[in-house]
């Protein structure tokens, strides 16, 4: 929860970050930040595990400093995921749709992947030795730093545009001082946060971007909720991480089908596609999921859907990232970025408040019915938005002119 407050707390600072410093600058930065903020919580982790007769204030410090390098890690994580993909992508597209489509497919999938193999890899090893897996993490990023660095510089060296600094409001107004620039800095980070909002909101490509953060308001995925109603219902491990597995197996399936989808019918169409598919299946499993008494029948049943249903989520995070890249203007990406990550953080944040409040496992069909409501108010949200700027939402019949519009 600390990790998603900080995210909200820095959000309109990074976004400032990201759209008025360098574009390399600010990468190499989240880089460095984060593989620190690992490395040196691998250390801490060590310390606590190997030192069991370290005073109670000693261990309440270093949790204290495990917290805050969760932190580091996270505003570092949140820089460098909107750096890429919502600048560095669409600067390296270079205004080929289906070139930014194709890129964002791929780095989905590569992120998908890894999500997947760093924490199986370091379960599997914590089940032998927990020394070996927090020394392995601490090598791992040590190793990796060096090499993000030297990847991230490769990439902008082969893309000259990367270093055209962006058109910033600074750069348009000249007669403001560096002095005055400061100080507004140091006094204007309320009003600089309530701007970030308001522009926000104003924007055309908010009800997508919003529609996309509504969705992490869910206990419906393999996250710690769920894994923990799981394992009351009667899985084990070996069922979690088959499920686990499973669910990466079609998330993955979305990163190929995401792309031709688009290619077929437009991002904007194929948004609307994905998040019907989303609907249709979270509303059936969770329909069977009140209705079944049988807890082991009622999981696998939750399981099953919950793992159909996420070809859906990253279908629409795909399309819905495409028509964010497209129509945010460059002088605001950062900006208007990190505010719908401040939202994804708050939703995720209101997502653990809910097992919280009902922490029982026979209580934990509520938080999956708030999590399909919060599907169908992401749904409503972007139809909305469909209708407003198409003037419907099906085409019936089907004509080659309507399968090519935007």
């Amino acid at each position: 929860m600390a990790r998603s407050a900080s995210a909200i707390l820095f959000a309109t600072g990074i976004g400032w970050a990201i759209d008025h410093k360098a574009r390399l600058e600010v990468v190499r930065f989240s880089i460095v930040a984060g593989r620190l903020a690992v490395i040196l919580s691998a250390v801490a982790f060590w310390a606590l595990w190997s030192r069991t007769s370290l005073p109670i204030r000693a261990d309440r410090a270093i949790f204290s400093i495990l917290i805050l390098l969760s932190c580091v890690e996270k505003i570092a994580s949140v820089t460098n995921l909107v750096s890429v993909e919502r600048d560095w992508a669409v600067v390296v597209a270079d205004g080929n749709e289906p070139g930014l489509q194709k890129l964002n497919a791929r780095m989905r999938r590569i992120d998908l992947v890894c999500k997947l193999a760093g924490p199986l890899l370091i379960a599997l090893i914590d089940g032998a030795s927990t020394t070996v897996a927090i020394w392995l993490t601490l090598g791992l990023n040590v190793v990796s730093l060096p090499i993000e660095y030297y990847a991230i510089n490769q990439v902008h060296r082969m893309n000259p545009k990367l270093g055209i600094p962006k058109p910033t409001p600074a750069a348009r107004a000249d007669s403001t001082t560096d002095v005055q620039e400061r100080r507004r800095q140091c006094i204007g980070n309320v009003k600089e946060m309530y701007n970030s909002f308001r522009l926000y909101f104003r924007h055309p490509a908010c009800l997508p971007s919003f529609a996309l953060a509504l969705l992490y308001l869910t206990v419906l995925s393999f996250g710690g909720q769920m894994v923990t109603y799981l394992l009351s219902a009667g899985f084990n491990s070996f069922h979690i991480a088959l499920v686990r597995t499973l669910s990466v197996i079609i998330e993955l399936s979305a990163t190929w089908i995401a792309p031709r989808i688009m290619s077929w019918i437009s991002p904007s169409r194929g948004a609307m596609w994905f998040l019907s598919w989303q609907i249709l299946w979270l509303t059936a499993t969770v329909s069977f999921f009140w209705i079944e008494p049988r807890a082991i029948v009622a999981a696998s049943g939750l399981a099953a859907g919950t793992i159909l249903s996420r070809v859906g989520l990253w279908g629409y995070d795909l399309c819905a990232q495409v028509i964010i890249q497209t129509e945010v203007e460059e002088d605001i990406r950062g900006s208007f970025s990190t505010t719908e990550a401040a939202f994804q953080n708050g939703f995720e944040l209101l997502s653990y408040a809910l097992t919280i409040a009902l922490p029982r496992p026979d209580q934990f069909k509520y938080p999956t019915l708030v999590s399909v409501v919060a599907v169908f108010c992401s749904g409503g949200m972007y139809a909305y938005y469909l209708r407003k700027r198409r003037g419907h939402l099906v085409h019936l019949p089907f004509t080659k002119e309507a399968g090519h519009a935007s």
